[in-house]
């Protein structure tokens, strides 16, 4: 367990470090509002997250995986594979699942209500991809056993997975600039910022599309994929109809935004996107 957290511990440090030094250096767009007035809520919020996880759950996804392998539990745990393609399965499946449930969050008007907090930011930097309300994170984080469960994935790809999903969070949430063929190529083998900032545009069309926050297949393969904005990266604007003024980015109005009713709608239109959207650049 010691070793877990000082893996997740270390990789989470380095990606962040070097994710604000990249934004720092290239940023892709140019700030609505200062960092002051944004990392302390986010910040704050992945904070409670993470201290709220160890308390009410008895177990972190990797310590429930070697459970399950203890036991005998879930699909994987039955099958004589390799030890390899057993790990390659896990890790896919799980992302999958991952892809479902952020498609359902986007779905479900009470989900939405949990998971709009998320999109409420009204920048797009490193900072963002922590900012989860805590109703939501708990609730993921018990499907994600569920999971863990059912396939029998092993510890090993847990962890593996675990450390791909923060660092590729962090990584296509952030504000940098990539030239265009490198992100072009590779948006084939990961999501990108400028794949991912398409989901948090204002626009509904565009906040439905781009689910996959770890590998970029699953959009392609059910239709959710957009390749760009069409105002563009610049111009586009970031967020939700509500919660527009920078009062709403304090941690206290944060957490209180899934029991307020607003003038909008409680679920964004067009909750089932279309299809790709814009061609590939």
């Amino acid at each position: 367990m010691l070793n877990e957290l000082g893996i997740r511990l270390a990789v989470f440090l380095g990606v962040f470090v070097l994710a604000i030094a990249w934004e720092a250096m290239a940023p892709r767009r140019r700030r609505q509002l200062s960092r002051w007035r944004r990392w302390p809520s986010n910040l704050g919020v992945a904070a409670l997250n993470t201290a709220l996880v160890r308390l009410l759950l008895p177990t972190t996804a990797v310590g429930f995986a070697l459970l399950c392998e203890q036991r005998g539990w879930g699909l994987l745990n039955s099958l004589e594979w390799p030890e390899w393609l057993n790990v390659i399965v896990a890790i896919l499946a799980l992302d999958l699942v991952i892809y479902l449930q952020h498609v359902r969050f986007h779905a479900v008007p009470v989900l939405w209500r949990l998971h709009r907090m998320h999109h409420a930011d009204l920048d797009f930097d490193v900072t963002t991809g922590a900012r989860f309300h805590p109703i939501e994170i708990l609730a993921s984080m018990i499907l994600k056993l569920a999971a863990i469960a059912a396939l029998g994935a092993q510890a090993e790809a847990v962890l593996v997975f675990e450390i791909l999903l923060n660092a590729t969070a962090m990584f296509n949430h952030a504000n940098i600039r990539l030239p265009v063929g490198c992100d072009r190529v590779l948006r084939w083998l990961v999501v990108t910022p400028d794949m991912h900032r398409v989901h948090h545009s204002i626009v509904p069309q565009e906040t439905n599309s781009n689910f996959g926050f770890n590998m970029p297949w699953w959009d392609r393969l059910f239709g959710t994929y957009r390749a760009q904005p069409a105002a563009g990266h610049e111009a586009m604007t970031i967020g939700v109809e509500q919660f527009r003024t920078p009062r709403e980015q304090r941690l206290d109005r944060m957490l209180t935004q899934p029991f307020r009713d607003d003038a909008a709608a409680d679920l964004p239109a067009d909750h089932v996107a279309d299809g790709p959207g814009a061609k590939e650049p």
